[in-house]
């Protein structure tokens, strides 16, 4: 029987075109969902596009549409971004969809019926952009302390979440389950966070200051706060009140993959809401870092928060001009193989195509090339069939046999980027396997049967540490098993197993993987 995997990411906020923080938090999710399939989980991996709230009504009304007009628009360009990166999410949920207004309104009114909300007055530091009230206490240099944008007074009622009340509860639950915040460093700084008393949370807007929103189901002069209206987006695609089976199947086993910035909405309102409706928590929230930009100190510019939790410094990186520069995979692969998860990193295009050059180009495409080629050269195009394996091939296969076991372990860790360092170890020792072995010495020296050994082994070795490249790289490893002349069974999982290269199968014309960049 195979076990439930949901994966998450934010829903993005469609007042802009997609960043490099959103692809990066979207490829993640990709990758660890690929990951999942090729175990043999079963998989629900959900995405998709954040459109009430001030921001977007405001960024409608610059462009001089309606907000469900803008909305319709932008969620389009994300839609076709993560299908030009090869991102394979089973729903993608916008929140102006009736499925998740809905499940909106039950929520809010049951909380209601049940005396978790109150209408009192309110008085507070208003940021925009944020979309979040502040106390002067908040306040950095009389401005918002997450974005330093100015903020505005206001002074109106509006409904609250008894959210103090389950502040003991949070912190017993979190204390109690180590892992529910990753990584560790992120559960410490709520911890902290929730050394001071927590107030209630303002959970409503005003019809006469924001239209664009949810109506609260018990007064429609307010519509419901945008956090509070997004957060639940992940028990709707779930099935929350319209599938059971599928929600009690998923829902308990839900990750969600954060970004630092929205750290506090995740595991502090997200918890209490899902405690106060009686729902069970999710499994798992991880937050990761941000990537900022260097290429170009003199584009620096302030930082600008993405809804994915990356915010880059300096001139904005978009994620398709990359990809068209680079190719897709080799996009995904760097996202995955430079960033740790849960810390920061720089990007830069040196870097960029650094990693492109040594790992992809000269490591696996110079391997895949070499056994090509000397396949068609002593064997005539043909996978040839081999004999006992001598010390280092023996070496080398045991090396590649226990490769799936350390991968997967890693990605369960969140760390993708130590996996793929696992690969292209053994990627190396294979070119290093051929450079040993020297086969145009046996070629010349008549040893036939050695020579189809070593051939064999390091095709197969390719062909296995490919399999567990395919979650990175889905286009390119199709491209290397096309080579190897390799049909990748069903399930994928199936090729794990070393002696899956049929010996007599013909392998095609050797062509670069990954060819060199133009300067």
């Amino acid at each position: 029987m195979s076990n439930p995997f949901y994966i998450t990411t934010p829903i993005y906020y469609v007042n802009d075109e997609p960043h490099l923080g959103h692809a990066y938090t979207t490829i993640l999710a990709d990758v660890l969902a690929r990951y999942a399939r090729l175990r043999g989980d079963d998989v629900f991996f959900l995405t998709g596009t954040d459109e009430h709230g001030q921001k977007v009504q405001e960024s409608a009304r610059r462009r001089g549409v309606e907000p469900l007009a803008h909305a319709d628009a932008m969620q389009e360009h994300f839609r076709a971004a993560w299908q030009e990166l090869g991102v394979t999410y089973d729903d993608f949920i916008r929140t102006t969809q009736a499925r998740h207004v809905r499940v909106v309104q039950q929520v809010l009114q049951d909380l209601w019926d049940r005396g978790e909300i109150y209408l009192g007055g309110y008085q507070g530091w208003y940021c925009v952009h944020e979309e979040r009230f502040w106390t002067n206490k908040d306040l950095v240099n009389n401005a918002c302390p997450d974005c330093g944008r100015p903020v505005e007074k206001v002074v109106e009622a509006n409904y609250f979440f008894r959210m103090s009340t389950y502040q003991g509860w949070l912190l017993d639950m979190l204390q109690s389950n180590p892992d529910f915040i990753q990584p560790a460093f992120r559960r410490n700084e709520v911890l902290g966070f929730l050394r001071q008393p927590l107030g209630d949370l303002c959970i409503s807007r005003p019809v006469n200051r924001l239209n664009w929103g949810i109506p609260l189901p018990f007064d429609h002069q307010f519509v419901t706060y945008v956090w509070f209206d997004a957060l639940l987006n992940y028990i709707t695609a779930a099935g929350y009140g319209q599938n059971p089976a599928r929600f009690n199947q998923f829902w308990p086993q839900a990750t969600h993959l954060i970004g630092k910035d929205i750290l506090t909405t995740h595991c502090v309102y997200w918890p209490i809401m899902l405690k106060a409706a009686g729902l069970p928590l999710p499994r798992r929230i991880f937050a990761h870092g941000w990537w900022s930009g260097v290429d170009d100190p003199k584009t620096a510019a302030p930082r600008t928060p993405g809804h994915a939790g990356t915010r880059i410094r300096g001139k904005t990186i978009r994620p398709l001009d990359l990809a068209h520069t680079y190719g897709v995979d080799a996009l995904r692969y760097f996202l995955m193989r430079e960033m740790s998860p849960g810390m920061d990193a720089e990007f830069s295009n040196a870097r960029l195509a650094e990693c492109y050059r040594n790992d992809l180009s000269n490591n696996l495409g110079n391997l895949l090339n070499r056994v090509v080629s000397m396949t068609w050269r002593y064997f005539n195009g043909m996978v040839p069939t081999p004999a006992a394996l001598d010390s280092p091939g023996e070496d080398l296969c045991r090396q590649v046999q226990g490769l799936p076991g350390r991968v997967f372990k890693l990605v369960d860790a969140f760390a993708p980027n130590q996996a793929l360092a696992e690969m292209m170890e053994v990627l190396t020792a294979a070119n290093q396997y051929l450079e040993r072995t020297a086969p145009w010495k046996l070629a010349e020296a008549g040893e036939t049967s050695r020579l189809a050994s070593v051939l064999y082994t390091a095709a197969e070795s390719l062909r296995l540490v490919s399999v567990l490249l395919w979650p990175v790289l889905p286009a390119k490893t199709a491209e290397i098993w096309a080579q190897l002349g390799w049909v990748p069974p069903a399930p994928l999982s199936h090729g794990l197993a070393w002696g899956g290269l049929k010996p007599g199968a013909h392998v095609a014309d050797p062509r670069p993987l990954f060819p060199r960049l133009e300067n």
